[in-house]
């Protein structure tokens, strides 16, 4: 499929590429790095919420009803006096106060409970007080020593991972794809270029086809590298899972390997100077890094800016790396996607053969 001298070239490329060992740490460590610290900052279990009892009641069941809301392991309980939960609450120790009144004494009779809150936490108020609800119930269940008339059975039909990491992992494989690729093609053609060496290879037999070809070659053995080193840190010692087939997954990252290998051919050939590339390269990156549903659906997005996000290249590799793991599916049920990719993949091939002239570039 490839020539001698185009596997003689790329493997030089390669070896230039390896010395290189800040832009490998860069490429390889940092994505790692995210997801390790992202991936255990929403993994780990959520703190219990404090909540103050205020026992004016001093009563058996008042006793009874804070044991058993202290063995929830969803609150942290402190009993003490009003003044003292107040400060407490008002200081943001304490998410609430519940007040246990005088009245508070049998279990067949109904009593009101008043719960001091501090409005100004709108959303942990609103997280807070269904929880405690719930339980509520079940702890008036557990006075009145009644059973429930139903419960439920949560079945889940589907393979998707509620977890974060597992959301985030398809995510920063299609981003480190966009940053290996761009840097490997756009800047080295640059880099290349100020150092002289278009210049001597401009006056060699080599042909353009040459150069381009030992350059992919070079680039996707070096990115096929960094993510199977990637995905197996995450799976190994991070726990994440991939559903799907590994042969579509890797099939999908050197599809987007080859889209964003052309779109840095351009950015190289249009940039003159190293300031300029990573300008450029910047306009290109920074805007998917946060459009194209790495950390969070594109949902999540202000309804303008949608419809844009999706038809990024970084969005359909990412959408469909993460419905080959995550969910595991095949490449035939994500046809929106590879669309998405094709289309993309000769953009991408038109645009790199209209701004890379071997002249212009060597010069």
């Amino acid at each position: 499929m490839f020539t001698f001298q185009q596997r003689r070239l790329a493997k030089v490329f390669l070896k230039i590429f390896l010395r290189d060992r800040q832009s490998i740490f860069f490429s390889l460590f940092f994505p790692m790095i995210f997801i390790f610290a992202l991936g255990m900052i929403n993994d780990s279990e959520p703190d219990p919420y404090g909540v103050g009892i205020v026992d004016k009641a001093q009563s058996v069941l008042a006793t009874r009803f804070i044991d058993t809301l202290t063995s929830n392991t969803l609150f942290e309980v402190s009993v003490g006096g009003e003044e003292l939960l107040r400060d407490q609450l008002v200081a943001g120790d304490i998410s609430l106060v519940l007040l246990l009144p005088e009245g508070f004494e049998e279990a067949g009779t109904g009593t009101e409970l008043q719960v001091l809150v501090d409005a100004s936490k709108v959303r942990q108020v609103g997280v807070i007080i269904p929880i405690l609800e719930t339980a509520l119930i079940d702890i008036e269940r557990n006075l009145r020593d009644t059973s429930a008339m139903f419960s439920i059975v949560v079945q889940d039909v589907q393979a998707r991972s509620q977890r974060y990491l597992d959301f985030l992992l398809p995510g920063m494989l299609a981003f480190t794809i966009m940053q290996i690729c761009i840097a490997g093609s756009g800047f080295n053609v640059v880099e290349y270029r100020r150092k002289g060496i278009l210049k001597r290879l401009f006056v060699t037999p080599i042909q353009p086809r040459d150069f381009i070809s030992a350059i992919v070659i070079a680039r996707l053995v070096l990115c096929l590298t960094q993510l199977t080193v990637l995905l197996a840190a995450a799976v190994y010692f991070m726990g994440a899972v991939v559903v799907g087939n590994l042969v579509s997954l890797y099939f999908v990252i050197l599809l987007g390997a080859i889209i964003f290998l052309c779109l840095g051919f351009s950015l190289g050939s249009i940039a003159k100077t190293q300031q300029s590339v990573q300008a450029i390269g910047n306009i290109v990156i920074f805007p998917q890094m946060f459009l194209s549903g790495i950390f969070y659906p594109i949902e999540l997005l202000p309804e303008l800016i949608q419809p844009l996000a999706s038809i990024l290249p970084l969005s359909y590799i990412a959408n469909a790396l993460r419905e080959i793991s995550v969910n595991g599916l095949g490449l035939t049920e994500i046809v929106p996607d590879m669309i998405g990719i094709a289309v993309w993949m000769v953009l991408g091939f038109l645009i790199a053969t209209r701004y890379f002239v071997w002249r212009e570039v060597a010069n």
